[in-house]
This record gives structure tokens, C-alpha cells and sequence, in this order.
């Protein structure tokens, strides 16, 4: 790894786990740990988890966000927290990478840019790692949480190429596919295969209990598997999710109307007997639902390498990979390889996903030259 002095602050389940299986990927990174809770800071330097551990105040009088302090600071707190890190650490002076792991983004993004009109010199990579357990706190923490999943970046036209890479590069070293987005649209889609999945869960668990109250608790008993499996999430700290759904309140709700339109077609057809409706709306989904890899593991004689000439200025790389994004294609890895002192080749890896001839159409469109080759011949 580039990165060999991480600082994470927030040490709960996914900055316990960032912390381990950045361990796991290069033993030799300095790990320190900032968290509010004595007993998460114990349990972190009792079992390996960082090198060092302290509260913030203590971090910041031990100069952990001074300049030159750092290679890259996770931010791993609650939205509102984060926030208020990314203004602190503009007036600390932190001049390194920073990046995040909030559910929701474009708070988090608005914030960071409000930070640097303010005269902050860190670099912001806004990130998101789609994974997670429906247990919390660092004694939940895994080197393998990360392993197969997505972790989305949400580059903005102010984004550094360099800091991107790292950032990238940081993300698949923990086991995850990176892919970029933008920060309205993630925040529009997680609501969609995150946050309304958790709220299905548990008004599912709330729909069960309110039956088992008047019928008799032995109705929860006959909950079966597949009960069982999709209710799993409502288990989820009810602190944390107030707080996710809070921070993505309107895309939410457009989510749970959504689904309450959908659900209502399926009512219809039942209401009217109408067995071939009901067969057809459970089939597209069986049909999708099936269609998705139980793990992705991308052969070295489908990938691509997609080359674009840039100049190297703040903003470029995310206009690239958010095409990149927008055409369905994922990101396996990038290469920057300057030029001069103002131009750069891009060289983005590419799975066999998505559209690599819209995605062409789209860089030419923005005026970039860009050519794709199979990573073989390349």
C-alpha cells in the first residue's frame, strides 16, 4: 500500500474493519485509532487493531491532524460528526488525503468543499463501502468485511487525480470493487438497495409482532428461513439507522413510495383473482433476483484498459470515471503516468460490464481522445 500512516477515526464495525484489513493488506501500516469511547480504545490496542488509540482531543494535542501527520485520514463517524471533522481539519491544517465511509454523501461532499473555500489544503475523496453486519461496535470488526464488495468513491469536479488513486487503490487493498458516482445518484440508489431494505425489514419484524400479540407469541416461532433471512438487518442499531435515514430523508421516502406503488400492482392482481398477473410479477424479479453472480471474480482475458489523455488538473478524474460509471462499466484499477507538469495518461482498467462503446461516445462528447484495448493485448 501507498498508504503507511492511516488514522481512522471512528472505530465502530466499519472503521474497526478498515483498520484490520488495511493490517491484513500491509502489516507495516501505522495504524492510529480516534475514537470517544475508553473501552473501544482499550479493545483496540488490546487485540492489534491500531498502534496507537486516543480520544480526539487527545489526537489533536498530539498533533495526529498537524501537517504532514498522515498519508490518509478515514473519516468513520456518524454524518453530523464527520461534518464537523472535515471543517476541524481544514483549520488544523491537515494537508494529507482524506476520505469518509458515510451511508450518504452529499452532505458529507458539500461539506468538504465548503472546507477548502475556507482555505483547507487536504485532498477529499468521498467513499463508501457497501458492506456492513447487523452487528455493531468494534468487536464486530473483520479483515474480510470488505472482501467482493463495493465501495463506491463519489469524485467531484474538485477532486485531485493523485489523491483519487490513492484512495482507489487504498480500497481494492482492503478486498473491494471500486466504483465511482456521483453524489446525488449514489445517495438516490443506496436508498433504493440499502436503506428501504431496511425498512421493509423491519416494518416485516413490526407486522409479525403486532400479529404474534393478537393471535399468540407462538406465531414468531413459525418464522421459517427465509423469514428469518430477510428480516436479518432489522436486528441493526436503531441509533445508527435513525441517523442514516435522517440524512437521506428524501430519497427515502421517494424509495418507500415507490415500493408502496409496487406492492399495490401486486395487490390488484390478487384482489382479482388474477393468477397470470401474480406469476408475472414474481417472475421478473425470480428472473433478476437469479441473474446476479454469487461472487464476482473478473478473468485477466475479459478485462480492459481504457487510456484517456488528460491535462492534470483537479476535477479531471472524476469527469472520467463518472462516465466510466454512467456507460456500467467498474473500475479494476488506475494508473496516472505524467507527462509533463500538465498533462497525463489515464489508464483505468475496466471489467467486461456495461457499454464500452456508449462509454467512448460519452469521453469523446467531453472531449477527450480516448481509445480502449482487452488488457491482454495492452
Amino acid at each position: 500500500m501507498s498508504v503507511q500512516r492511516l488514522t481512522v477515526a471512528g472505530l465502530g464495525l466499519i472503521g474497526g474493519s478498515v483498520a484490520l484489513a488495511a493490517r491484513r493488506a500491509d502489516p507495516h501500516v501505522v495504524i492510529r485509532a480516534v475514537d470517544e469511547d475508553p473501552h473501544t480504545l482499550a479493545f483496540a490496542l488490546r487485540e492489534g487493531v491500531a498502534d496507537e488509540a486516543l480520544s480526539t482531543r487527545e489526537a489533536v494535542t498530539a498533533g495526529w491532524f498537524a501537517p504532514g501527520a498522515a498519508d490518509l485520514v478515514v473519516l468513520a463517524t456518524p454524518v453530523p460528526v464527520t461534518v464537523r471533522l472535515l471543517a476541524e481539519l481544514g483549520r488544523l491544517g491537515y494537508n494529507g488525503i482524506v476520505t469518509d465511509v458515510a451511508s450518504t454523501k452529499s452532505a458529507v461532499v458539500a461539506a468538504a468543499g465548503r472546507a477548502t473555500e475556507d482555505g483547507a489544503e487536504y485532498r477529499f475523496v468521498g467513499g463508501h463501502p457497501m458492506a456492513g453486519s447487523e452487528r455493531s461496535g468494534v468487536e464486530a470488526a473483520s479483515a474480510t468485511l470488505f472482501n467482493g464488495a463495493y465501495y463506491v468513491l463519489t469524485p467531484t469536479g474538485a477532486t485531485d487525480m493523485a489523491a483519487f488513486k490513492v484512495v482507489h487503490e487504498f480500497a481494492t487493498g482492503l478486498g473491494a470493487r471500486v466504483i465511482s458516482i456521483d453524489a446525488r445518484d449514489h445517495d438516490e440508489a443506496v436508498a433504493v438497495v440499502s436503506h428501504v431494505p431496511h425498512v421493509t425489514a423491519a416494518a416485516l419484524v413490526e407486522l409479525a409482532s403486532s400479529r404474534a400479540t393478537e393471535v399468540g407469541a407462538d406465531l414468531l416461532r413459525l418464522g421459517a428461513g427465509g423469514f428469518k433471512d430477510m428480516t436479518r438487518i432489522a436486528a441493526g442499531s436503531p441509533e445508527l439507522w435513525t441517523g442514516i435515514c435522517m440524512d437521506n430523508a428524501a430519497a427515502l421516502s421517494a424509495g418507500i413510495e415507490r415500493l408502496s406503488a409496487v406492492l399495490e400492482g401486486f395487490r390488484r392482481s390478487l384482489d382479482a383473482g388474477d393468477a397470470d398477473g401474480v406469476r408475472a410479477w414474481l417472475t421478473a424479479p425470480a428472473d433478476v433476483r437469479k441473474s446476479l453472480p454469487a461472487q464476482w471474480v473478473p478473468a485477466t482475458s475479459r478485462l480492459r484498459e481504457l487510456t484517456v489523455p488528460v491535462s492534470d488538473r483537479p476535477g479531471v478524474v472524476g469527469i472520467v470515471t463518472t462516465a466510466v460509471s454512467r456507460a456500467g462499466c467498474n473500475i479494476e484499477d488506475i494508473e496516472i503516468d505524467h507527462r509533463s507538469e500538465d498533462t497525463a495518461m489515464l489508464r483505468l482498467v475496466l471489467t467486461d460490464e456495461g457499454n464500452a462503446e456508449a462509454l467512448m461516445d460519452d469521453l469523446r462528447d467531453r472531449g477527450f481522445d480516448p481509445s480502449i484495448t482487452p488488457l491482454e493485448e495492452a
